[in-house]
């Protein structure tokens, strides 16, 4: 869609949101891809607001603001749009639902804090754990089907997290969830009648789950702690991250997940993270055939990650293909798993192409580049492989990237039923490698140009060989 467009568009939802009332609007923001993508529309809110205090909120920790908070949201949607104004002081809530045209606005110095008790989530909400659409506990902020959905400002969220970190273990109760939903996925059950917010299955809700949104905004504010995957980005349409402060290092406590979105940049936020920091995904196996919605036209740029086990993570759910990816000038000054990792497996299907990561320098690195077409974790013997389909992988772009140490430059495992296609590796430098030995199988045109290293130390980066991925 080009900028006329765009523009139309905002025109005709100005008019549908309350003729003459002042509705949202954009501004656009340009992308410099190396493949074709229009700007973003940036959403620019009415400069009218509701303070959760004229709807009954209390800075009081015994105090649950979920009420409130819903009331509030519902007056500004309602009024065409404006700002929930969460202003300095903790407040204790329960799970956050935005709706269409609102900013939440988070005042500096304010907390929302959300209980931890499961109770609160329920009723349950459709979403998706891993890749597989469900019936879930409530998001701690969740958005469905909504326009114009943003949460800004430089308060924080924080999660209370004691409840949920008994559930980040993986006893028998959890694991047959898994195969439950699994098999309830592989079968065509409809997602109305995949409930899994009960009993002792302990799928953990999301921090941030925005589902099937258009135009979104998430600006300046940080996170302390997560249940599950901090802010999850699913089969929404344009949309802009910028300038937070992502702060999660529990289990599965990837930094953002983009699945089946297009049209989003990520920009000069920093990612502190127990997993993956920027993951892009695009669902599981036949439920994301059923889905069809590619994730593309995703750029992140200028960003910070200290922590993490992957800066750009591709997959391992991307059975609705993933198309179009452009990391630049980031950096991860400490130390990360994987610096790009490609991974997916035999049941996937899809297609992973046209990805590129430029200009990237960092601290320490198991690989800088690593692709493997065999990573299953707990998933290889825990369920069956219903339908065998391979991911065709092509057009991955590498370059000027700076690394002090690594244990590899690069290790590529194709699957030798369909090769990988074009790997292009370009001025890549290392300080110190461990093992000069970079494994590639299954790989047509690979080309290397400026590959070079200063060292070779085989104690180089000791404390990663923890990190090794059982797959």
């Amino acid at each position: 869609m080009n900028r006329t467009a765009i523009l139309l568009c905002a025109l005709l939802l100005t008019a549908a949101c309350g003729g003459n009332r002042p509705g949202v609007t954009y501004r656009y923001v340009d992308v410099d891809a190396p493949f074709a993508m229009d700007p973003i529309a940036e959403c620019v809110f009415p400069a009218v607001d509701f303070p959760i205090t004229d709807y009954g909120a209390r800075a009081d920790s015994d105090f649950l603001n979920t009420a409130a908070i819903a009331a509030a949201i519902d007056a500004c949607n309602r009024a065409g749009g404006g700002r929930v104004v969460v202003p300095e002081g903790t407040w204790t809530t329960g799970p956050i639902h935005l709706k269409s045209n609102v900013n939440l606005y988070l005042a500096e110095g304010s907390v929302l804090r959300f209980v931890d008790d499961p109770a609160q989530y329920l009723p349950a909400v459709e979403t998706s754990w891993e890749g597989m659409e469900c019936f879930n506990y409530s998001p701690l902020v969740y958005a469905y089907d909504a326009d114009n959905v943003a949460i800004t400002g430089t308060g924080t969220l924080a999660p209370m997290m004691d409840l949920w970190r008994q559930w980040f273990g993986r006893p028998e109760p959890h694991l047959d969830a898994l195969r439950e939903l699994y098999t309830m996925a592989s079968t065509d059950v409809p997602v109305a009648e995949r409930q899994m917010a009960a009993g002792d299955k302990h799928l953990r809700p999301h921090l941030i789950h925005l589902n099937r949104c258009r135009h979104i905004l998430l600006q300046d504010f940080r996170i302390r702690q997560s249940p599950f995957w901090t802010i999850h980005i699913y089969m929404c349409d344009g949309g802009i991250m910028r300038g937070l402060d992502v702060s999660a290092h529990g289990h599965n406590n990837d930094g953002v997940d983009l699945e089946m979105t297009r049209n989003f940049l990520v920009e000069n936020c920093t990612f502190d993270q127990g997993d993956d920091a920027v993951v892009i995904k695009a669902g599981r196996n036949r439920d994301a055939w059923r889905l069809n919605t590619p994730c593309e036209n995703i750029v992140v740029r200028h960003c910070t990650i200290l922590s993490g086990h992957t800066l750009l993570g591709i997959g391992s759910e991307i059975s609705g293909g993933i198309r179009h990816v452009y990391m630049h000038h980031c950096t991860a000054p400490g130390t990360v798993h994987r610096l790009f990792f490609v991974k997916t497996n035999h049941r996937r299907g899809a297609f992973v192409e046209d990805i590129h990561m430029d200009s990237i320098t960092t601290g320490g690195t198991l690989r800088v580049l690593e692709i493997d077409t065999d990573v299953l974790y707990q998933w290889r013997n825990l369920v069956p492989t219903y339908v065998d389909s391979l991911t065709h992988i092509s057009d991955i772009h590498l370059s000027r990237i700076s690394c002090d140490a690594a244990k590899k430059i690069y290790e590529i495992r194709g699957d030798e039923r369909l090769p990988i296609e074009r790997v292009h590796m370009t001025d890549i430098h290392v300080g110190t490698v461990a093992d000069t030995l970079c494994p590639v199988a299954n790989v047509v045109d690979l080309s290397l140009d400026g590959i070079a290293y200063d060292h070779v130390d085989p104690a180089v980066l000791p404390q990663l060989d923890r990190y090794e991925t059982n797959k």
